[in-house]
């Protein structure tokens, strides 16, 4: 029993601490009706939903297709860098940064071995900064941006332009750090052409994520969202309704509780609240580095209607750390599964450019936001 907790704990960190502290919450607020009123529930039906979809999208091989049709034609070295980093800056828009690192960095890793190597540990580096920083552009672009844009009230406008110099200056840097890739010829091995899927299953996902979009939109209710979508996939292939990752679900869930108990406890919340003052761009980007960006959007979320530079700071903070952003283990786990001699490469590198972009992007976040 001992070892099936420690490997639970090894296995889902934040799920786990996040139960403990809701647990411990409890304690200090006893359960009552306002527990009730804790748990954003647009945002979990939301994500589940979205996750779901891209989950069918992907079993069908959309993303992969897409992107063999486009690397077949490259011809050098730095054209790869730069085009498997802005696959990840884009998709990561719509289909999240995780599924975009999970969809791209093993097509990464298989074409540069391929082809002798190559730049590895900086292309798949900097395809995880564009998965991390492309996906604030967009609401469903990551699991924070859902939650604020959810809680904050801002239109979709708001959220854009709070979000888009930052993205941009992002587009600008990466292509910039692609260019330092040698400009050397390259055989790329891939199959571009048709989808290997009929098109009526294509259109039926299609439809289905449009939905979710119309609902992050606020055009669509959100309590037809989620028997809609739950129906269609049981009818369609009911084994997709395992694929969401049901556990960042109740590490939302149990952060839900903690912040609403620990928001009716006085000392916590006015300490919260004198270390936010002013600070809210700096406070949840640092903390982002120690307990990851969902994390920390979740726990200032409860304590501050300051929200832009709240959004600003959790998806900056997302650089730095290897744990800034969760999606970032995704890329660290296809490498080191692949190449396991490159493991400490990797992280002097990862940790060297993400320190740059993250300096490179607060620092004016700073100035003009805060």
């Amino acid at each position: 029993m001992g070892r099936k907790i420690v490997t639970f704990f090894k296995e889902e960190t934040v799920l786990a601490v996040s139960a403990v502290l809701a647990a411990v919450s409890c304690f200090l607020v006893p359960p009552d009706r306002e527990y009730l009123s804790y748990i954003n529930w647009d945002t979990i039906v939301v994500l589940f939903c979205l996750m779901t979809v891209v989950a069918g999208l992907s079993e069908l091989g959309v993303f992969r297709v897409l992107a063999e049709g486009l690397l077949h034609r490259l011809k050098t070295r730095r054209a790869l860098t730069a085009a498997l980093t802005a696959l990840c800056f884009l998709s990561s828009m719509l289909i999240t940064n995780d599924v975009a690192l999970i969809t791209f960095v093993p097509l990464a890793i298989l074409l540069l071995d391929l082809e002798g190597g190559g730049p590895l540990c900086l292309t798949v580096t900097l395809m995880t900064i564009a998965a991390n920083l492309g996906s604030m552009l967009t609401p469903i672009g990551n699991p924070q941006n859902l939650y604020l844009y959810s809680v904050s009230g801002m239109s979709l406008g708001e959220f854009t332009l709070t979000v888009a110099p930052f993205a941009a200056l992002s587009a600008l840097l990466l292509a910039l750090s692609a260019l330092l890739v040698k400009n050397t010829p390259v055989e790329v091995d891939v199959h571009g052409g048709k989808l290997p899927m009929r098109k009526a299953d294509l259109a039926f996902y299609g439809v289905l994520f449009l939905l979710c979009v119309l609902t992050v939109a606020k055009l669509l209710p959100i309590w037809l969202l989620l028997p809609v979508v739950a129906a269609a996939v049981a009818f369609k292939n009911r084994r997709l309704l395992l694929k969401p990752d049901y556990s960042l679900l109740a590490t939302f869930a149990c952060f839900f509780i903690f912040i609403g108990n620990m928001g009716r406890f006085a000392p916590f919340r006015n300490a919260v609240l004198s270390v936010l003052e002013g600070h809210v761009l700096a406070v949840s980007a640092a903390l982002s580095q120690v307990i990851s960006n969902v994390p920390a959007a979740l726990l200032l979320g409860g304590f501050t209607t300051q929200w832009k530079p709240l959004l600003l700071g959790v998806n900056i903070g997302g650089l730095g750390t290897l744990i800034a952003s969760m999606a970032s283990l995704i890329s660290y786990k296809h490498l080191a599964r692949h190449a396991p001699k490159l493991k400490g490469k990797y992280l002097l590198t990862f940790t060297l450019w993400n320190v740059l972009f993250l300096a490179a992007l607060l620092l004016p976040a700073l100035i003009f936001v805060e």
